[in-house]
């Protein structure tokens, strides 16, 4: 991209083969036809049949189409239909999640500006901005959106809103002159001004430099566009998973194909009891339940003002290592506030927790320069109904001091009463000040009366060093003194030392003129008041979320377009580290992948940093194995968001690109709204891996079953259509319950779990084998006391192996709920206790109703049996307690 901020005015006028009057209308027609219209490209997105087509690639899902396609070989149309029932449902949730994801590119093109003036063939024409092209001169002024990247020609104390872009809060003041240095980052390009920002203040003329995509906001747009995104680590790990259970499903089928034909069966049957284990295999209910549970914990984050968009993100958030956090709004309030006021001879802090009331001398000091403060002020303070509820229209450093005046009771509208403003001396970057003029009216607040006896009152405020210049005298205790060497080092050691923790100084000054002459020379033998200190203050609730995430394991990273000084000022004060430097973009900008792999690991302020920045940031953060999260509001923070593994945007103050590209929107734009989130991304995790290990014990115990039962003649121990019922009631049903379970009790005091590891662990083995072969042998058990080859039409050994296994599961899942409380507490989880009751009912209604029974192919069992059931079932629960309490640490 060229450099456009390095060149002269007449250097980029002469490249762009432009003038101050513009070009013509047929120039503009050959420019458009070269570098096309003004607008942010459409990239082709993936169509909808693909997204369709991809839901119904993923392993667990392949293995349910096979066994159904098989189902539908062998005839059974019933299992065929309920197997793919349960595909489809799954496919089609995922797809509407994916396909509402993909609006990245619409909401950027929403943010150009449908009309813009412009000087063709010499005069000011209103047209189309998608009709600008390079070289056209544009006018804006406060209240516009800036349609193209424009070089400033002319600045009238234009100032431009750039926190989208940059994330620097405060609007950037426009001038003309070129930069010499080369890279300089976005944010200090002052004789730029980029598609996308809003002008907040004055007015200017610039000449358009770039357009459409190839804009900042167009390079942004490639960067979203470009960008892969990755599984989730729940996906990953079920994909793992599932290729772990195609591969055990073969390997079962085809054994238990072989010890029937070597014991002499018919391969027809052995197909069938073959298709039997893979169905028995595969947990047919954990796409569905993985699916619902993940939307329920949508729901309760819903209620926590977290707004999923992406159901994986839910998961993801419990797997976060590392919060990847842009500063402004974010982490602070997005308004400047002042927070200190220096004196002669008072220091008063000004944070909301110190404004307690000012006594004597320091309250007099101080109403005095708020006073001024309030009166050299063109923004406007409406009164609100309670404190805090004022609405502040203007330039954000000068609301700033509105609403620190306000806390005094000190209002604009109050002094104009007695000192109405007649006349002005208006800023301008080179004398960095403003003074404004008014007349003395009738009695004047007590704070002010110590003021010598003149007609005019000048107010004046600007950088400090440059009020120095035109200060004769300091304002101590309500008397003038002679502003000697001294005074100007106190002043400016004060100065630096604000300034070096990132707060923003200006100083106040005032003089007592016999007219109202508004020109500079007024400016002249001022008697310097003292010195304001603002800045964005971090949210009050953060430094407790930045602790919490700390306890968690969780490593909090701020990065932001803003100041360094600022950037490193606010991370002290939150404790993201203990650094006192941030690491600016230019240094990372000269940095290559090996030092900023090196960078990430121990960085955790990062300032005045570019969209490119904030990607490369994320990535080798990810390369370093962190599965990591990126907070931001700006447009500027979209690829970054994007590229995260979870992308998290404020609902308030973000923008729709931002929104877009995230897969959670905090509602509240709090900080601490994302550590409440993490706790619950961890407690669905948890309940995910309780519901794995439950499935996957539970179906072992089946296969086993399935493998063993023809050594003792009974050839197929379960009908295909059976397994699918026991995997669909117990996994579905018992599996949503186990999907609901409140937090254990040390969820957010434990690190997050290791990304690489799969959804199961070598610990896990010996605990899924235990409780496996206990379900088999007391099903197996209980089946060889009923079975009797010569009455192969007595089914009842079949309808005790069916009905124990359900029992067995339904105790499973009572003791593997959370460990925060009792397997029977009703309370705390009461669809835990629907589903139990559901699961029981609907069993017994498969053996008892006629209707079921028949088409199960199951007999009902006398009470007495019914009860001998229940009570091999109940085995389990004793199993896993003991297993639990004497073999896990």
């Amino acid at each position: 991209m060229n450099n456009w901020y390095t060149k002269t005015k007449d250097e980029v006028l002469a490249e762009l083969n432009s003038s101050v009057n513009g070009i013509s209308d047929a120039d503009a027609g050959e420019r458009l036809k070269k570098y096309g219209p003004n607008s942010l490209e459409e990239k082709r997105q993936k169509s909808p049949l693909k997204m369709l087509f991809q839901q119904f690639t993923e392993t667990m899902v392949v293995i349910l189409i096979a066994a159904a396609l098989l189902s539908l070989f062998l005839g059974k149309y019933t299992e065929a239909v309920a197997i793919l029932a349960i595909v489809l449902l799954f496919g089609f949730l995922g797809f509407i999640q994916e396909y509402r994801a993909e609006q990245a590119m619409a909401a950027l093109n929403r943010m150009v500006v449908p009309r813009v003036r412009v000087r063709r063939n010499g005069t000011v024409k209103e047209i189309s901005a998608k009709e600008l092209v390079p070289g056209d001169i544009v006018e804006v002024e406060a209240g516009n959106v800036v349609p193209a990247d424009l070089r400033v020609l002319d600045s009238f104390n234009l100032k431009v809103q750039e926190a989208s872009l940059t994330g620097e809060s405060e609007s950037v003041e426009k001038d003309t002159a070129p930069i010499t240095k080369e890279d300089v980052p976005i944010g200090d390009r002052k004789n730029i001004a980029y598609m996308g920002t809003l002008v907040t203040y004055g007015r200017g003329v610039g000449v358009t430099v770039s357009t459409g995509m190839g804009t900042e906001l167009g390079n942004i747009a490639n960067l979203i566009a470009t960008v892969e995104t990755k599984k989730t680590p729940l996906q990953e790990r079920l994909d793992k998973l599932g290729k772990m259970l195609a591969l055990f499903g073969v390997i079962a089928a085809a054994v238990i194909f072989g010890i029937g034909i070597l014991l002499g069966e018919s391969a027809a049957d052995m197909f069938l009891t073959a298709v039997s284990v893979a169905v028995a295999v595969v947990p047919e209910g954990l796409p569905a339940v993985v699916t619902i549970t993940l939307a329920l914990g949508g729901q309760r984050m819903l209620k926590r003002n977290a707004l999923i968009r992406k159901l994986p993100a839910v998961e993801t958030l419990g797997s976060v290592t590392v919060i990847c956090s842009d500063k402004t709004g974010t982490l602070t309030q997005n308004k400047m506030t002042v927070t200190v006021v220096e004196l002669p001879e008072h220091s008063i802090d000004f944070k909301p927790a110190a404004t307690t009331e000012f006594a004597g001398q320091a309250a007099a000091a101080l109403d005095f320069a708020l006073a001024v403060s309030v009166l050299c002020n063109d923004a406007t303070l409406e009164k609100g109904g309670a404190p805090g509820e004022e609405q502040v229209i203007g330039d954000p450093t000068e609301t700033a001091l509105l609403v620190a005046g306000a806390k005094r009771d000190i209002h604009k509208d109050d002094l104009y009463q007695t000192l109405p403003r007649v006349n002005e001396v208006p800023f301008d970057s080179d004398r960095k000040r403003m003074s404004t003029i008014h007349k003395v009216e009738g009695a004047l607040p007590e704070y002010l009366q110590t003021l010598p006896d003149t007609p005019f009152l000048l107010c004046s405020k600007g950088a400090p060093d440059s009020l120095l210049t035109v200060a004769d005298f300091v304002w101590v205790n309500g008397k003038q003194e002679p502003l000697n060497n001294e005074w100007k080092e106190r002043i400016l050691g004060a100065n630096t030392k604000l300034a070096e923790n990132g707060i923003r100084v200006l100083g106040l000054a005032f003089r007592m003129v016999e007219s109202a002459n508004g020109n500079e020379d007024m400016e002249k033998g001022l008697t310097f008041i003292g010195l304001t200190g603002m800045i964005d203050p971090p949210r009050e609730e953060v430094k407790t979320a930045v602790e919490n995430c700390k306890l968690a394991g969780i490593r909090p990273i701020m990065i932001t377009g803003d100041h360094p000084l600022t950037a490193a000022a606010i991370g002290r004060e939150l404790k993201f580290s203990e650094q006192y430097d941030a690491v600016s973009g230019e240094r990372l900008h000269k940095a290559d992948e090996e030092e900023l792999f090196a960078l990430a690991e121990n960085t955790s302020v990062y300032a005045r940093v570019s969209p490119e920045d904030k990607l490369r940031i994320v990535s080798a953060l990810q390369r370093r194995g962190e599965v990591v999260a990126m907070t931001g509001d700006g447009v500027n923070d979209s690829p970054a968001l994007r590229k995260a593994n979870i992308g998290v945007a404020m609902g308030i103050t973000g923008t729709d690109v931002a929104k877009e590209a995230a897969d959670m929107v905090l509602l509240d734009d709090n900080f601490a709204t994302i550590v409440a989130a993490v706790e619950e991304g961890r407690v669905i995790f948890d309940n995910l891996l309780r519901f794995i290990r439950f499935s996957l014990a539970g179906n072992v115990g089946k296969v086993l079953i399935m493998l063993v039962a023809p050594f003792f003649g009974m050839v197929i121990a379960l009908q295909p259509l059976q397994l699918l019922w026991l995997n669909l009631l117990t996994d579905g049903l018992l599996g949503l319950g186990l999907g609901t379970e409140p937090a254990e009790e040390d969820t957010m005091r434990r690190p997050p779990r290791d990304p690489e590891k799969g959804a199961l662990e070598k610990s896990d083995i010996i605990p899924l084998g235990v409780v496996g072969v206990t379900i088999a042998a007391v099903s197996l058990g209980l089946a060889l006391f009923y079975f009797n080859p010569n009455e192969p039409e007595d089914l009842t050994w079949q309808t005790m192996i069916f009905a124990t296994i359900g029992f067995a599961q339904v105790f499973q899942a009572l003791a593997l709920r959370s460990s925060a409380h009792s397997a029977f507490a009703i309370t705390t989880n009461k669809l835990m206790v629907l589903v139990v009751v559901s699961s029981v009912l609907l069993q017994l209604a498969v053996i008892y109703l006629p209707f079921m029974k028949s088409f199960f192919r199951l007999v009902p069992l006398p009470l007495e049996d019914l009860l001998i059931s229940v009570a091999a079932g109940s085995i389990v629960f004793f199993v896993i307690k003991i297993e639990r309490r004497f073999f896990r640490k």
